[in-house]
């Protein structure tokens, strides 16, 4: 977890091993279970509009300064469901950055409407 630019809290998993570590924020998600508190605290019936983007998702699935340095995987109340079909990952530009911002460092699922920016269909020059 951190504080990005004083406002929202987001959601990291770190990543460590190999030759380097790192982090990956989790910038959406699909909506399964709880959503009318989802959409309680987003203040949005959309489905679509509830976890589409970093902000939207730790203010809907009510993650705060106190999950700070928390393991995911120790919260009781936090889970992650397998999909029942097999999905395909795409790779994508990042997104509201500017360093490094050509990298294909963003990873979503193909044809999700559940993200925040659907992957463009243009590459950058270069690339």
């Amino acid at each position: 977890m951190y504080l990005n630019y004083g406002v929202h809290w987001l959601l990291n998993f770190l990543v460590k091993g190999g030759n380097a570590n790192g982090f990956v924020l989790i910038r959406a998600l699909e909506p399964t279970e709880g959503r009318a508190l989802m959409s309680k605290r987003r203040a949005t019936s959309e489905n679509r509009n509830l976890c589409s983007g970093p902000g939207k998702l730790t203010q809907a699935l009510g993650i705060d300064w106190a999950f700070n340095g928390r393991d995911f995987f120790q919260i009781e109340e936090a889970r992650l469901l397998p999909r029942a079909q097999q999905v395909i990952i795409e790779t994508d530009r990042r997104v509201g950055i500017t360093k490094s911002a050509d990298l294909d460092w963003r990873f979503l699922m193909s044809g999700s409407n559940f993200v925040s920016i659907p992957k463009r269909k243009t590459r950058l020059s270069g690339n």
